[in-house]
């Protein structure tokens, strides 16, 4: 009985392996962040730590995409230090994984300042919004988080 149902799987399972090869090559990976870029050109290098964010926009994209992504070492680090004291990865990390992230929407952005909305479903999956006016700082050529308002 074991190799008819093995006989049936075979060509799904082909299909399938197929299907998820030619959605790569064919259909790359869009960032989270919204740019329509795919992420390999998009936020995944500044979360890898292959070049850093060349503005406060562009660190707000990559720290939501962070997120998405789970990686609390790369928002703790992109954390302004006197932020620190407040956090730690733990946290970050069950605030990421607590919530399933839909959609950036970067309403403006000057140099230091990015005004965002970032759409998710809660732990209860509830649809949210959090709504935020970002301040960073540049610190020897490095953009970090500093502080947020709520709006």
């Amino acid at each position: 009985m074991v190799v008819p149902l093995l006989l049936f799987f075979t060509p799904v399972l082909n299909f399938a392996i197929g299907f998820v090869h030619l959605k790569k090559t064919i259909m790359p990976t869009l960032c989270p962040c919204g740019s329509s870029k795919k992420y390999s050109d998009c936020c995944e290098p500044y979360i890898n730590g292959v070049v850093k964010a060349p503005s406060a926009e562009a660190l707000m994209r990559s720290r939501y995409t962070a997120y998405t992504v789970h990686n609390a070492e790369y928002l703790y680090n992109t954390s302004a230090p006197a932020m620190h004291r407040h956090l730690t990865k733990a946290l970050i990390l069950n605030w990421a994984k607590s919530n399933h992230w839909i959609k950036l929407e970067v309403i403006r952005a000057t140099q230091n300042l990015v005004e965002f909305k970032a759409y998710y479903l809660d732990n209860k999956l509830q649809a949210q919004v959090h709504h935020e006016v970002s301040t960073f700082i540049n610190q020897s050529g490095s953009w970090f988080y500093e502080d947020g308002s709520y709006i």
